[in-house]
């Protein structure tokens, strides 16, 4: 008996489509087919899209997957020329699932609401709370303007006041907001705020707005409740957003499970895998028109805590001049082996964005498509960091507004315990060479101590978070077979130190019993082969003042595992260090990529530079 899987996923512009079978060794990749998505004119029909994508399985595949009428055949038990198990598929079509945050204090519950709609995959408008600075004016005509797909409400501990969480909802009322897809509904609203306030928000909110309550989200100021929140997002997302939009409610019979929005399938993914693992781990989907990132790292009690965000203006097509803009072009020059001007930089950049599907074409585009690739992961980690945060608002001793207010906030995101790194999105998983992926992740994330680095091969990683909903061990296999490609392990010692100094001893014993010895010196960057599969003991020996993850110039014997890069040893310190004079940075950067063995034809670079 044949057991086989279909899943879509609805892009903007493309619908990807996967099979999935189970072979003699377990869950495997069988094909991959994509078409043109059809939600616009002239086909308005998402469902024209999805057939397009699984009609290319079945010309790869010889399988028939469709019958007479484009029904898609589900047999309990598929045979090997027809059928399927069942069909599952994603969406961000449309732009998505778009979601304004109305919360008391910016700092707390607003981000606790922000932190609970951004993990259930939505693309976050703006945050409205009590203390962001506008005018009740301003706030109404802001709601107004948006025209979300819907709205979550939160506010207040339980116990607590009502005032202030009533004030919101009545801002809501004044506003009137209408949904972004059809004018024949109310427009979604989640309260997850304060239960005793409940019975004033339906009295305010119960006849403009369909409103739907859920549990208090900070019923705590030192917990967080969101679970109860986002199920309610994903559902209203079905119920309402995929609803109105052209073909979905044909796909919504098409799918044995409900349809997930694409960046929430992502983050079920990685969220799997850390929890799986007990490890930490950075996600990254870098697209045209943003960057997504994804971490699950340790808060103070040892717990692992997911979080999302979407850099909605970093992308390498459509919003390549906002990156190029928010880094400042000489932190994008800063990456570049030759001599470039700004305003041949600038220029490059304006044609990338008027033709966003163009792909470089010569050897010196591509080095600054990655040099400006590089600067929007910087970028979006940077602002994954702000947000990802222990709770704000808990008491650790003292008064309330220290609580509130006063104290430091304090990232989860810890490059020294991170334990893997998984890049996706065109620049990462197409790039020409697997080292060029690899030292954009190592570059823009700059990774501390010993972290393993992958990417999707080809994005499906939507595909196995929706399918993981169903059949975990089926996703699990496929993600860790043929999905995630391993590039291998790199070693970063934490330290400032002078050009050339000795920071690093590390030597590699193999299996067969010989051994290789490396030094390390500052500004210096080593690769070594280690095929996929390979696992090698390693003795680091740092000097006085360099961490490799114990704590300073403390020895680690441990085990690491090879891909298709292999072993690298990053001397270059962190935070890394590029030289600001022209001719040195050139330099440098010339003798790193050869190191790595980056580019090819370098030697033609080295005479333009």
């Amino acid at each position: 008996m044949v057991k086989r899987y279909i899943a879509t996923d609805c892009g903007s512009t493309t619908t990807k489509a996967i099979m999935v079978q189970k072979k003699e060794e377990g869950w495997r990749l069988i094909a991959r087919g994509e078409a043109p998505t059809t939600v616009e004119k002239p086909f308005e029909d998402v469902t024209i899209g999805v057939r397009n994508a699984i009609r290319e399985l079945e010309e790869i595949t010889g399988i028939r997957l469709l019958d007479e009428e484009g029904n898609i055949i589900k047999m309990e038990k598929p045979t090997e020329r027809e059928g399927t198990n069942l069909y599952v598929s994603t969406s961000s079509a449309g732009g998505g699932l778009q979601m304004l945050v109305v919360g008391v204090v910016k700092n707390m519950t607003a981000e606790s609401a922000a932190r609970a709609a951004l993990g259930a995959g939505a693309i976050v408008m703006d945050v409205i709370s009590i203390d962001d600075g506008r005018k009740p004016y301003e706030k109404v005509k802001r709601i107004r303007e948006l025209r979300p797909d819907m709205i979550l409400l939160a506010g207040g501990v339980e116990g607590g006041t009502v005032k202030h969480v009533v004030e919101l909802a009545e801002l809501i009322a004044a506003a009137d907001p209408k949904p972004r897809f059809g004018s024949t509904y109310k427009m979604p609203v989640i309260y997850a705020g304060n239960s005793a306030a409940r019975e004033e928000i339906k009295k305010i909110l119960g006849d403009k707005v369909a409103l739907y309550i859920v549990d208090n989200i900070r019923p705590t100021l030192d917990t967080e409740n969101l679970h109860p929140a986002r199920e309610k997002i994903h559902d209203l997302f079905l119920e309402h957003v995929m609803q109105q939009a052209p073909g979905y409610a044909k796909l919504m019979r098409m799918v044995d499970a409900p349809i997930v929005p694409t960046p929430g399938a992502v983050g079920m993914l990685i969220e799997r895998v850390a929890r799986k693992e007990q490890i930490e781990v950075l996600g990254v989907d870098i697209g045209g028109a943003t960057t997504d990132v994804f971490s699950v790292f340790r808060n103070s009690e040892g717990e692992l805590v997911f979080n999302r965000t979407v850099s909605a203006n970093l992308g390498m097509s459509y919003s390549i001049s906002n990156v190029m803009v928010e880094a400042g072009v000489k932190n994008v020059l800063r990456w570049i082996p030759f001599k470039i001007s700004e305003s041949d930089l600038k220029n490059r950049v304006r044609n990338k964005m008027i033709r966003p599907t163009t792909i470089p074409m010569t050897i010196k585009s591509l080095i600054i498509e990655q040099a400006i690739a590089r600067e929007a992961l910087r970028l979006s980690l940077e602002q994954h960091k702000m947000f990802a945060t222990e709770l704000k608002g808990v008491q650790k001793g003292g008064d309330i507004a220290r609580a509130i207010g006063g104290e430091e906030e304090r990232t989860l995101v810890n490059m020294m315990n991170l334990d893997l790194i998984i890049g996706s999105g065109g620049v990462l998983s197409h790039a020409p060479r697997r080292v060029q992926s690899a030292l954009m992740m190592l570059d823009a994330f700059q990774p501390e101590g010993i972290t393993r680095l992958a990417v999707d091969s080809i994005f499906m990683m939507p595909h196995l978070g929706v399918i993981s909903t169903i059949d975990e061990e089926a996703a699990w296999e496929v993600f860790d077979r043929d999905c995630l490609i391993r590039l291998g392990t790199v070693i970063a010692p934490k330290v400032i130190a002078k050009e050339g100094k000795l920071i690093l001893q590390a030597t590699l014993e193999y299996p067969d019993g010989h051994t290789t010895h490396i030094d390390l010196h500052f500004g210096q960057i080593v690769r070594i082969d280690l095929p996929l599969g390979q696992r090698v003991k390693i003795h680091l020996d740092p000097r006085r003042g360099v961490d490799v993850g114990e704590g300073k110039g403390k020895k680690i014997v441990t085990e690491v595992e090879g891909g298709v890069v292999g072993l690298i040893l990053d001397g270059r310190g962190r935070p890394l260090v590029i030289p600001e004079n022209e001719h040195k940075r050139v330099e440098k950067l010339l003798e790193w990529f050869k190191a790595l063995d980056v580019y090819p034809m370098l030697d033609s670079l080295e005479k333009a530079a």
